[in-house]
């Protein structure tokens, strides 16, 4: 069931400004919910301060171009869908799925000047992702699944915020366990063990077991475990994995032999051109246990507990990144072995940012 991780050793020196490293546009980014996108309608969204508009047309089909009319630059998402064009709401002019100008009402259709830029849209699992990088490369990275959103035997919940930091402080904090004193006002003292950890060229892998040394977790947290573990169950086999998939995340945690009881999907796309900015999406799937309904009563505690964990962990990174911003540089004195395996992942999969 589980991955055979090498034992911790030393890893490649971390690169001298991680947070100066933008995400790569090459890749497919979450950009939007699919419910909040109905036929006909519009959605102004943003990666790395290039406004994108997100359209679903008449017939269900989801398409993404540039949020600039070509003729006077005001944002498209102000106009209209009619069928699959967009009107822009200042002249009229409008454009095809692929961001072709098909028509300027009061020139007709004999000289139509050039369109605005289209962006591939894909929809699966309740997510729509746009491509900003090169569109040769998008099919084959297309994503098929997001973690267990799709698996009947699990209930899932959305995670979704806006974090005033850079992506990589997302990955690192998902990544650490070692952060644990943090929330030890929602579970106690809990010690992780690095079970071991590994990495390729785009990607990192790390594994956990955990110890409570002190103090009570809350009803969400043993909710989560309690409603899967055998109560006869002698020894503890907890064991956490978390991995970066560059530049996605998923961690898993499993209390036995079975599946993971719970799975965690995460995406994070860069706003702002500076990228210090970021749009958190993600899901949070806990395996159903035998009787369900223990589950559906626990979920109002779950939900209580995760929020309060993400909030714990959207408040520190944003402190990481005054910290740098004050700095002016990424001072991090990182010694955990996966930690610097995980960074230079990320910096070798990213961009340098513009000076």
């Amino acid at each position: 069931m589980y991955r055979v991780l090498e034992p911790i050793a030393e890893a490649a020196p971390p690169p001298a400004d991680l947070r100066r490293v933008d995400a790569h546009p090459d890749h497919w980014y979450p950009i939007a919910w699919s419910r909040e996108l109905k036929p006909g309608r519009m959605l102004a969204r943003a990666y790395a301060g290039e406004p994108i508009v997100v359209v679903r047309a008449k017939d269900g089909t989801v398409f993404a171009l540039e949020d600039r009319c070509a003729h006077r630059q005001v944002p498209l998402s102000h106009g209209v869908v009619k069928g699959c064009t967009v009107r822009c709401g200042y002249h009229g002019w409008a454009y095809d799925t692929a961001g072709k100008c098909v028509d300027v009402p009061y020139l007709g259709r004999a000289r139509l000047p050039n369109g605005v830029r289209s962006y591939p849209a894909h929809e699966v699992d309740g997510l729509i992702f746009v491509f900003p990088g090169d569109p040769a490369l998008a099919d084959a990275r297309r994503p098929t699944s997001l973690g267990a959103r799709a698996d009947k035997t699990y209930r899932t919940r959305e995670l979704n915020r806006e974090v005033a930091a850079h992506y990589t402080f997302m990955h690192e904090n998902l990544f650490d366990m070692n952060h644990q004193f943090l929330h030890r006002r929602q579970m106690g003292l809990m010690k992780a063990t690095c079970l071991g950890k590994s990495s390729g060229a785009d990607w990192a892998e790390v594994s956990y077991t955990f110890s409570r040394e002190a103090g009570r977790g809350t009803i969400g947290e043993g909710a989560i475990i309690a409603l899967m573990r055998d109560r006869d169950e002698g020894a503890s086999k907890d064991r956490m994995v978390i991995r970066t998939d560059y530049p996605r995340q998923s961690l898993k945690f499993w209390v036995d032999d079975g599946d993971p009881v719970l799975s965690v999907w995460l995406g994070y796309t860069p706003l702002d051109r500076e990228q210090r900015t970021n749009r958190t999406f993600g899901y949070l799937s806990v395996k159903k246990p035998g009787i369900p309904a223990l589950l559906a009563m626990a979920w109002p505690f779950i939900t209580l507990f995760t929020e309060s964990i993400f909030k714990e962990d959207k408040d520190i990174v944003e402190m990481e990144q005054r910290a740098h911003d004050a700095q002016g540089c990424d001072r991090n004195n990182e010694v955990f072995p996966p930690i610097r395996d995980l960074r230079a992942v990320l910096s070798r999969c990213g961009v340098p940012a513009a000076v």
